[in-house]
């Protein structure tokens, strides 16, 4: 991190796929079978138009760009079932040192997990990593008006905190995460993810870059650029 003006920080938000599991990829592998089960592709492009989005969003993004039949209530059931599924038979896919991560921090800060992921696959994530009881408040984006890039999902999970949402520190992956947290006022560090990186501009819109989790420290932060 390079020099500039201290951070405050007071409590620290997670977002969970790309940060603390790396299950962007397991997302668009569920995608992408349905799609194929259906004659259909699934492309980077579908998967740029879906990501950060709540599932009510995602399941209709899903069924217009594949001009399929299928509800999208039905098309959200049977992706999150694949993504849960695939939790309960493997367990989580680990990125290097971030759970432990989550645990040192949260054991020193008023820690939150703010989702654009469904109830069941945060719930089944949780229970793979062993953080279930580590976060005082977690937050689907499916409970909220919108999702990311749209703050909502942040400014909720500051409220049940307890804490101004410029007291909060967001952790995030992905360029429509980083939107929602500096859109709800919120001082956020980007900690790109190696297999879904993030899109091109994110590194500049983050107050601070980390290469790892596991080097988050959030009472020694300075902002990385102006």
């Amino acid at each position: 991190m390079r020099g500039g003006a201290e951070l405050p920080v007071e409590a620290v938000i997670f977002d969970l796929d790309g940060v603390i599991v790396d299950s962007e990829i397991w997302w668009d592998e569920a995608r992408r079978a349905f799609a194929a089960e259906r004659g259909r592709q699934w492309t980077e492009d579908d998967r740029k138009a879906v990501m950060g989005a709540n599932s009510r969003q995602w399941s209709r993004t899903m069924r217009d760009r594949l001009g399929v039949e299928d509800p999208p209530m039905q098309i959200e059931r049977a992706i999150v079932d694949a993504v849960v599924d695939r939790y309960r038979r493997e367990g989580a896919p680990r990125i290097e040192g971030a759970v432990e991560a989550v645990g040192r921090i949260a054991a020193g800060w008023p820690s939150a997990l703010a989702s654009s992921a469904h109830p069941h696959v945060i719930g089944a994530a949780l229970a793979a990593t062993g953080l279930t009881a580590i976060f005082r408040v977690v937050v689907s984006s499916d409970e909220v008006p919108h999702g990311k890039p749209e703050p909502d999902v942040y400014l909720e999970a500051a409220r049940r905190l307890g804490y101004e949402p410029g007291r909060c520190l967001v952790v995030e992956d992905s360029l429509n995460g980083v939107r929602a947290a500096k859109r709800a006022g919120m001082t956020c560090v980007l900690v790109p993810n190696l297999t879904i990186p993030p899109a091109p501009g994110t590194a500049e819109l983050a107050d601070l870059v980390i290469d790892r989790l596991a080097d988050l420290h959030p009472g020694r932060l300075v902002r990385s650029h102006a």
